[in-house]
């Protein structure tokens, strides 16, 4: 049996191990003494380093978007890869550059528009609206072979160049909206796919690379769209993550940005409702998304987010698929491993997980958008798919 003084002195040492401070107290039973604050010196301050100071520094001021930028040099670009496109759809597809107003009602977006050199009769195309990826980036020549190859299966394709997108001059440059009026912009092309009569508005896609992945997600993850089906190929999904993870360098071109002047820890409601992961739950029509384990620009640790969120709250509507190592793209490792395209002659490079990527790309769609179909001719003209 414990004893007076062996219950007490327990008591003492469990308040010390416990970094209490004992206070031994005269009072009547029943009353409570104020407990005794014990009182840290103020921590001393870090020596600073200006160097590291100066490689963390990330500054919210727009004025500082884009800081050194050569916007002539892209324009120029953009000329050349307009004439790249013009030369390479002669006689192939019908080519155009056309532009239509956001439905922010601020700009103007350019797009690019490629659609079969003989247009159906009313409705008689399904169309998809194909959005290029990059922080600040535009439609290359590199999606060539894939659009020609969309064209020849009956889709007509636009491809929005919307605001941050390159080769417009510095002002459309700097109103970049990362995951805000961008997705606007994009999503109005939909507005102009109307205006053409051989478009069907009820067979309408959307796909999307990296950012163009992030811009298709974002506009499927609402409660309202016209999409009957959607892809996001390496998509960025997680801001809140992605830039912890990226660090400074790559933080800077979102903190600038007008509509944000901040970062995650500094404004973290608006970098979650930017970030995709956070709207699975609204999802509603199918969705394919392909992602690459050795990506090094939107790596794995992120897109694997999405995944596994699909794979688990949306699993009758997510078609997901992880390349294991894919041979590498042009760019960020295996991030373009499905768009490896030749620049002289803008003929596709295939590998198995290419050819594989893309095969699965084109059934997924054909199955939801039925571009052979022509509601414009008879029934009984109809093309089977068989």
């Amino acid at each position: 049996m414990m004893n007076r003084f062996s219950s007490r002195w327990i008591g003492l040492a469990g308040s010390l191990l416990f970094g209490a401070t004992v206070a031994v107290s005269h009072a009547a039973p029943g009353r409570q003494q104020p407990a005794q604050q014990t009182q840290r010196p103020p921590r001393p301050d870090a020596k600073m380093d200006p160097d590291r100071a100066r490689r963390l520094y990330v500054s919210n001021n727009p004025d500082d978007n884009s800081l050194g930028h050569d916007f002539q040099r892209d324009v120029d670009a953009k000329k050349k890869t307009d004439e790249r496109f013009a030369e390479a759809s002669r006689g192939v597809m019908d080519f155009q550059k056309v532009t239509y107003r956001s439905s922010v009602g601020d700009l103007d977006i350019p797009a690019y528009l490629f659609q079969p050199l003989q247009k159906r009769g009313r409705h008689g195309h399904a169309a998809m609206i194909w959005v290029h990826g990059g922080v600040h980036g535009n439609m290359d020549v590199l999606y060539f072979p894939f659009i020609k190859e969309a064209v020849q299966r009956g889709y007509v394709i636009i491809t929005p160049e919307y605001r941050g997108s390159t080769g417009y001059g510095e002002a459309f440059h700097k109103a970049i909206d990362y995951g805000g009026y961008e997705v606007e912009d994009s999503m109005s092309a939909v507005d102009y796919l109307k205006t053409l009569p051989h478009v069907d508005p009820a067979r309408l896609g959307i796909m999307g690379w990296s950012h163009g992945g992030f811009i298709t997600l974002h506009s499927v993850f609402r409660d309202n769209h016209p999409f009957k089906a959607a892809a996001a190929i390496v998509p960025v999904t997680n801001l809140v993550f992605r830039l912890s993870y990226k660090g400074p360098g790559y933080q800077r071109e979102y903190a600038t940005q007008q509509r944000l002047q901040g970062l995650p820890f500094e404004k973290p409601d608006l970098y979650i409702q930017r970030s995709p992961l956070y709207g699975v739950d609204k999802l509603k029509v199918p969705l394919l998304v392909h992602v690459a384990t050795n990506d090094t620009d939107v790596n794995f640790v992120e897109d694997q987010q999405i995944i596994d969120a699909l794979r688990s709250r949306k699993p009758d509507l997510a078609e997901t698929r992880i390349y294991v190592d894919p041979p590498p793209g042009s760019a960020g490792g295996g991030h373009t491993f499905s768009r490896r395209t030749d620049v002289k002659t803008l003929e596709r490079m295939d590998t198995p997980e290419q050819r594989d990527s893309w095969n699965r790309t084109w059934t997924f769609f054909e199955w939801h958008l039925r571009p052979y179909e022509d509601p414009s001719r008879p029934a009984q003209t109809q093309p089977s798919m068989w």
